[in-house]
């Protein structure tokens, strides 16, 4: 499994890192400017990632903006649903507003930090991503 992080907290992508590492290949960006290009090489490659967690905080382009514009590719590429990327937006932001955002804008699950990886897990399960 192919999968992006894109954190811009050391602590936090380190921890995110660890984590999905046992899962799969992993690479990590630090805003959401770096998301969108690493996103776009690895289609332009044909490797698409698999999972793309995004931090709804992050400077340059925040996460919901990385996320809206990555589903609007996918749109514009016309990419089947079952192809698309899975996208887990990481957040600690006890706002609802910005995660109703979120899933409005096409993401398939959040994660509240600190980030508990029992419900990580179950998500990823949820989601077949893992069995």
């Amino acid at each position: 499994m192919r999968i992006l992080i894109a954190e811009d907290d050391l602590v936090s992508r380190k921890f995110l890192q660890k984590f999905f590492a046992e899962y799969g290949e992993c690479d990590v960006v630090v805003d959401g400017l770096e998301a969108l290009d690493a996103y776009l090489m690895s289609m332009k490659d044909k490797e698409p990632y698999d999972l793309i967690c995004l931090d709804i905080m992050m400077p340059k382009v925040d996460g919901v903006k990385a996320l809206k514009a990555i589903r609007d590719y996918e749109r514009q590429q016309k990419i089947h649903a079952d192809d698309k990327a899975k996208i887990i937006m990481i957040t600690a932001l006890a706002d609802t507003q910005y995660v109703h955002n979120a899933f409005d804008a096409g993401c398939e699950a959040y994660a509240a930090k600190p980030v508990d990886i029992n419900k990580l897990t179950d998500v990823m399960k949820k989601l077949e991503l893992i069995k």
